[in-house]
């Protein structure tokens, strides 16, 4: 008996993906595998935990450029699967790792209920198997293998635990990869973040695309991004200020300060030099503590230096200043 006997109309037929293509659902033939992840109607589904996806993609050997688009809303919190739905314990920052085909990609930083983030990456034709499936795993960074100890240490107590729960896949592109792109000698902080060479906890609104980032989580990640790109090659500057809290966000006692007071203490502080932020330490994600950070500091603004580090992720550390809160404010690279 032949395969087109032994069919029946119950088969179901797998379509494959064709680049380019914007995958918005999870209800596609082509989302071949889940693990820990609900199917949605108009978003590809939310994971229940660090979880995966399968997609089916007619590649044709060909090289491909994937983007991952990942957000936080009111049922983003550990347990949304059975009913929970409020926030537990404090309102930190979530660190999450995507990785593909087994390797680390990117690593996204995500604050608050209304964040949104999208993760970057390119297969070469070798990664992706002759049946087309492409997987996207989304693991906190507590988990999996590879990640450095010293990474760990660092953010424990300081990023949500099992930062992936209730997180929402919002959409998967997969495209071929462009002859060439325009590469700009610098980039703007909310710039960085969104083309995802800079995660610092997540964008509440895609339309602001220029300015400086605020740094309220007190760390960044920097991520590798698309080679013969901006941030793929050199050494990376990144340029960091300070503003001066805003009175609703600062302790009881210092509310009763006039809005004055609080200005004029921090142009004091710009004048020695106290207001500038001061980078603790830089981690490899996977090589863990890069030594003593080279930063320079000139009244209120700081520039650091990274090395060449194309690779893998970095987390950059900055320690906390009473009444003042850290910005991105420029990116640029030095050959």
């Amino acid at each position: 008996m032949n395969s087109s006997e032994s069919s029946t109309d119950l088969d179901q037929v797998i379509l494959p993906a064709i680049p380019p293509v914007h995958l918005l659902s999870g209800q596609i033939s082509a989302l071949q595998v889940t693990d820990r992840l609900q199917r949605g109607g108009h978003i590809v589904g939310r994971f229940e935990a660090s979880g995966l996806v399968g997609f089916k993609v007619a590649a044709h050997g060909r090289p491909l450029r994937v983007q991952v688009s990942l957000s936080t809303d009111d049922m983003s919190v550990n347990g949304w699967h059975n009913g929970q739905t409020e926030p537990q314990g404090p309102a930190l920052p979530r660190l999450v790792q995507v990785r593909s085909q087994g390797r680390l990609r990117q690593c996204v930083l995500l604050k608050g209920r209304r964040a949104h983030a999208k993760v970057a990456f390119e297969l070469s034709a070798d990664e992706i198997p002759d049946d087309g499936l492409i997987c996207v795993e989304v693991l906190d960074i507590m988990e999996g293998e590879g990640i450095s100890e010293q990474v760990r240490q660092a953010a424990s107590g300081r990023v949500l635990p099992d930062g992936v729960a209730g997180l929402r896949l919002n959409k998967v592109v997969f495209e071929l990869i462009p002859e060439s792109e325009f590469d700009p000698d610098t980039l703007d902080g909310l710039r960085c973040e969104f083309s995802s060479l800079v995660s610092a906890g997540g964008l509440a609104n895609w339309n602001r695309r220029q300015g400086l980032r605020v740094l309220r989580s007190g760390m960044l990640v920097i991520n590798p991004v698309f080679r013969d790109t901006f941030g793929s090659s050199g050494r990376l500057t990144l340029r960091l200020g300070a503003k001066a809290e805003a009175a609703s966000l600062l302790p009881v006692t210092w509310r009763r300060m006039s809005s004055e007071l609080r200005w004029l203490g921090h142009a004091g502080r710009k004048m020695c030099g106290a207001a500038s932020p001061l980078v603790e330490r830089v981690l490899g994600i996977r090589g863990g503590d890069m030594g003593v950070p080279e930063q320079s500091a000139r009244s209120n603004i700081t520039e650091l230096t990274l090395p060449d580090q194309a690779q893998w992720p970095l987390l950059v550390l900055i320690a906390p200043r009473r009444g003042v809160v850290p910005t991105l404010e420029s990116a640029r690279v030095r050959e």
